[in-house]
């Protein structure tokens, strides 16, 4: 097995963290809040800050902050603790593998929780992990090492002090993608003749590749959304089998 595919989860982790963070500098350090950059019709670079959940959403006020900050701390904690575990299993499996049937491999690739042992899973995993890693580094040290960015552009370790306490700093967004705008039928009712906009969130690469994560675990790991009935006729007599996942290999 190759450096590269071994260490795949720390390399993902950290080009992730690279671009987010420096993205999220640069946006910091060169415009207000509310400031806005062209690139597209359908794609801006619009400056905004929140509390620290995912696409603009907010948590209630400190304590809210805080419990979200504490959530997304375990939330490290245990995808760290349990990406290692998965490479462990991984590795162990490698000399299990050879020689045996397609049938028999894939049964050797799942855990007890029925998750599949593929690379799919480990980057899934992988890009949750690094989305978390960067906006809890906004949340914890942003407040300490900026100063606010409201009517004036952000200094990095100002004199006074940053603008908020250890975990309660705010997380940065920049990607807004407005793709399409119109109104509502008029028979609808409440929203009838509004005006709406498709996409409204804006976000940032964090969010981006929790969503990315969460969606290659969503397509990749059938077998844990949706439990494999046991099989009856052909395939339980040793018949051809109609699964379609098949085991990494070395």
């Amino acid at each position: 097995m190759s450096w590269c595919k071994k260490h795949i989860s720390l390399l993902i982790v950290l080009a992730v963290l690279i671009v987010d963070q420096a993205s999220k500098f640069w946006i910091k350090l060169s415009m207000r809040i509310g400031d806005e950059i062209p690139v597209f019709p359908w794609f801006r670079i619009h400056f905004l800050e929140n509390e620290g959940m995912a696409f603009g959403l907010s948590f209630g006020e400190n304590f809210g902050k805080l419990l979200l900050s504490l959530i997304r701390i375990a939330a490290i904690v245990f995808l760290v603790w349990y990406l290692i575990k998965l490479r462990k299993q991984r590795e162990g499996l490698q000399s299990r593998l050879s020689g045996l049937s397609r049938e028999e491999a894939t049964k050797a690739c799942k855990n007890s929780s029925g998750i599949v042992l593929k690379n799919s899973l480990i980057v899934s995993l992988s890009l949750i992990l690094a989305g978390a890693i960067g906006n809890m580094i906004d949340c914890a040290f942003y407040g300490l090492i900026f100063s606010e960015s409201y009517f004036h552009v952000a200094e990095l370790f100002p004199e006074g002090g940053g603008y908020a306490p250890f975990l309660h700093g705010h997380v940065v967004d920049m990607l807004y993608f407005p793709l399409f705008h119109g109104h509502y039928p008029d028979w609808m009712p409440w929203i009838g003749g509004k005006e709406f906009l498709f996409f409204r969130p804006v976000f940032n690469i964090a969010d981006s590749a929790v969503t990315v994560g969460f969606l290659i675990f969503l397509f990749t790991q059938r077998s844990f959304w949706w439990p494999e009935k046991k099989a009856h006729g052909p395939e339980a007599s040793g018949g051809p089998s109609h699964s379609n996942i098949e085991p990494d290999t070395p």
